[in-house]
């Protein structure tokens, strides 16, 4: 059953289309939320609400949906935990599932018409939290809204937090302070369903299931591929392409996205899940984001090939219901389109117009030399920052002007000449007057948490937002 429409004010833009109880129970299960002992909000995303018609909720309305988690109009009646395997470090693990969280809802985005959906993260436990309390730190809270907030103005595919409410209990943690303040986030995603979907149905060796899981994600997310005749081949074509664009964003943004298990890739090439993030302090290959990466599995320099070993893992699922060689092939393209992706990437971020492959690939490769022999001196961001539209004069006349004047650089300030700045005028923000970008690195989001917990003082954290929201407008990046 669907909650009715009228249960309160929507706006015309509001669409429900729930999707997911289409696949059938072997791949959900129907759970209730936690009954918070508080629902404070402290966070809630209106642009993005907008773009889904739920900009119109009252403060109170919003923290009975999203903190208390009464149904939506025209959604399920009950939250569904979704059912996925994965291999974590590459050690697979079959017991794995929604632990601490569910799919709330789905809807229609204004304007595109794309399926959305809400998904939770802290909403309580299911029949897949093993041991734990499925619950979500205030810190983690705080945390993944700055990420998200800061990728998605860097041009990275990525969720978008919708909702922070503080839930009022006390949480106890091995690896952070505690007790800690808790809270339940809600995000908003193209899609939940993870190369883990796919792999638990593999596990179970039930190719009808997968075969219906693939029918399911053709038609709601790659309708392109609805005649083709191996949808499952097709399929793992076009999920490669999203990959290779969303890995070369995360290495353009200098983004360390932490655990790159395949229970945390989706199909639609959206990152979330938002755990031991970080962003480069300056240019380091070996650099990772979870102090428990000793071997460095997911540093930075190694995140294109854990997507890759990724893909293949979904590729092995596939395997029981479309063809090998196709299955290849498909796995083949994504080191061509990952090459083409990084060097679109970097020249988005730049602000710089495309030009000939060739040309872009050489210049990628001359941008990430420049960058390197830049050192610890040289910043991640500001570089970006510096040299945004291909301003020379504005680069060797700003704080790091020695650096770029230097021999190292020399081939990089040739070679940027032979592209023509995208979108110029940008240049006229008040924001390239700054000496300084916005960044997100970790002291800076330590000393927002610590305000937080110490003084109960939001002002860093919204001022924070405020400011990525400003850098996000002035780079309007595509």
């Amino acid at each position: 059953m669907i909650a009715h429409l009228m249960c309160m004010p929507v706006s015309p833009a509001y669409r429900p289309d729930p999707h997911v109880q289409d696949l059938g129970p072997v791949f959900f299960d129907p759970v209730s939320a936690a009954d918070f002992p508080m629902t404070f909000l402290r966070f809630r995303n209106d642009r993005a609400a907008a773009s889904v018609g739920l900009d119109t909720l009252t403060d109170d309305e919003w923290t009975a949906h999203f903190g208390r988690f009464e149904p939506l109009p025209g959604q399920p009646p009950q939250p569904l935990a979704m059912r996925y395997h994965g291999h974590q470090f590459r050690a697979y693990n079959p017991d794995l599932g929604d632990g601490r969280g569910f799919t709330f809802a789905q809807l229609r985005e204004a304007g595109t018409g794309r399926l959305l959906e809400l998904g939770t993260k802290g909403s309580g436990q299911t029949p897949w939290s093993r041991a734990g309390d499925g619950r979500l730190t205030l810190k983690g809270g705080v945390r993944e809204v700055l990420a998200t907030a800061m990728l998605e103005a860097l041009g990275v595919p990525t969720s978008r937090s919708f909702s922070l409410v503080e839930t009022g209990e006390q949480l106890v943690r091995g690896d952070e302070p505690s007790p800690t303040r808790s809270s339940v986030l809600v995000r908003l995603s193209h899609s939940h369903i993870r190369f883990g979907t796919f792999q638990r149905q593999a596990y179970l060796q039930d190719a009808p299931a997968i075969t219906r899981l693939v029918d399911h994600v053709v038609e709601l997310y790659y309708p392109e591929l609805v005649g083709a005749a191996d949808k499952g081949a097709g399929l793992l074509e076009a999920v490669a392409a999203r990959a290779a664009r969303l890995t070369a964003r995360w290495m353009a943004a200098g983004f360390v996205h932490g655990v790159l298990n395949t229970d945390n890739m989706n199909i639609t090439g959206e990152s979330f899940d938002y755990g031991p993030y970080r962003f480069l302090p300056h240019n380091d290959p070996n650099f990772t984001a979870a102090y428990f990466d000793t071997a460095g599995l997911y540093s930075f320099g190694r995140q294109p090939e854990a997507v890759f070993w990724n893909l293949q893992q979904l590729a092995g699922c596939l395997a029981q219901v479309a063809d090998q060689d196709a299955l290849i092939a498909a796995l083949n393209g994504f080191g061509p389109a990952y090459r083409q992706e990084l060097a679109g990437a970097l020249l988005n971020r730049l602000g710089l117009q495309r030009d000939e492959e060739a040309k872009e690939v050489a210049f990628a490769n001359a941008t990430f030399r420049a960058i390197a022999e830049g050192g610890e001196r040289l910043r991640w961001e500001p570089f970006f920052f510096d040299w945004f539209c291909g301003d020379e004069g504005r680069a060797l006349a700003g704080l790091r002007g020695d650096i770029y004047a230097g021999e190292a650089f020399a081939d990089f300030r040739e070679q940027i000449k032979g592209f023509q700045p995208e979108r110029p005028e940008r240049l006229a923000d008040s924001y390239f007057a700054a000496p300084e970008p916005q960044e997100l690195l970790i002291d800076e989001i330590e000393a927002i948490w610590s305000e937080i917990a110490d003084r109960d003082d939001w002002s860093a954290f919204h001022a924070k937002l405020a400011a990525i929201e400003a850098a996000r407008t002035a780079w309007a990046l595509s």
